[in-house]
């Protein structure tokens, strides 16, 4: 699971959330997609984790301090 892009483990996350609201599944089949929706989470988060690491490492200063500035959308 480690190979896979934040995109498509955002949507295969997405997916099993909504697996898991369908009430559908057996308890076993639930635990099981539980435990890889948690693995995903996990990865999604050291992935964001590095993104932000990459651009703090972007936006240093010639002097070495960092200077991040809010995001504007405008």
């Amino acid at each position: 699971m480690g190979d896979i892009d934040f995109d498509s483990g955002l949507k295969k996350l997405e997916g099993i959330v909504q697996q898991l609201d369908t009430g559908e599944l057996s308890l076993e089949q639930s635990l099981k997609i539980f435990e890889e929706g948690i693995d995903l989470v996990g990865l999604l988060t050291r992935k964001l984790d590095e993104a932000e690491k990459k651009i703090e490492t972007l936006t240093q200063t010639e002097d070495g301090s960092i200077t991040i500035k809010d995001f504007d959308p405008n």
